[in-house]
């Protein structure tokens, strides 16, 4: 998709408010990427789950979007902030950050957020997702295992198309090698679409295999804390879905991408 090199704004190289550079990208293809964001003086403490505030100023008007950070805590002194974008072809935040050059000077605040992880949770962890909502999920199993405390965890990963199936490679061999226990378990909901050609693993919308996951993989209600991310649509589903297997509500948390009753805003 090319739809961001229509946008013409012209962004600001150096502004006082930048507090923070791009300082690295990588491209997982024309609509997804991985973007690393640092502070240029001390990193600021969050915790797994929680997002932080980036942008530039474009055309004197400083355009910004929250993002869920999927590097640990403890690398953000180092490699600064992990985020996972898609880019979204309107003249918003993304079609100027898909024109930045590593190093280009940005704006950055946080973190906010309560969708974080219990302490000393012993259940198993049910971590279902859509697209780039995937990513605090990463930040937490990041962390706990650099912690050297993971937590036994299913994670539900749902896309219209393999391909756009982030962290995969990541979660497979952690998953494979053993370095975290892990079950990965992504899902396609365009099966029949020719960029689908060969996938031979579940298909899907999340909130149409969710009860099938937990019945295969003996996730019982009263052993398993489930935490969601995405679209209102698909968390009130899925959260309705297995309220009706027996998951009291307070086993549920939820991170709405935006929220419930308005319209999503293209980033």
């Amino acid at each position: 998709m090319s739809g961001h090199h229509v946008d013409e704004r012209e962004i600001s190289l150096e502004s006082d408010v930048y507090n923070a550079r791009l300082v690295r990208r990588v491209d997982e293809s024309d609509e997804l990427g991985y973007f690393w964001v640092k502070f240029d003086g001390e990193p600021t403490p969050f915790e797994p789950g929680q997002y932080m505030t980036i942008g530039v100023y474009a055309d004197g008007k400083l355009v910004q979007r929250p993002y869920s950070v999927a590097s640990a805590p403890h690398d953000a002194g180092t490699d600064g902030y992990e985020f996972y974008v898609r880019l979204v072809p309107v003249p918003r935040f993304t079609t100027l950050l898909w024109r930045l050059p590593v190093g280009h000077g940005m704006r950055m605040i946080g973190p906010k957020g309560k969708f974080i992880l219990e302490p000393d949770d012993e259940r198993n962890h049910l971590f279902v997702s859509t697209g780039t909502g995937i990513a605090p999920f990463i930040s937490m199993i990041r962390q706990t295992m650099a912690e050297g405390r993971p937590r036994k965890t299913v994670m539900l990963h749902a896309c219209s198309f393999a391909d756009e199936l982030g962290y995969r490679e990541i979660l497979e061999g952690w998953e494979r090698d053993g370095t975290y226990p892990l079950q990965y378990v992504p899902t396609v909901s365009r099966p029949t679409d020719p960029r689908n050609a060969g996938w031979t693993g579940r298909v899907g919308r999340a909130e149409a295999v969710v009860g099938a996951v937990c019945k295969d993989l003996g996730l019982r209600p009263d052993r398993t804390v489930v935490y969601i991310c995405g679209n209102p649509e698909m968390i009130l589903n899925v959260e309705r879905d297995l309220m009706d297997r027996g998951f009291p509500e307070f086993h549920v948390k939820k991170e709405l991408y935006w929220p419930k009753g308005k319209p999503s805003v293209p980033a």
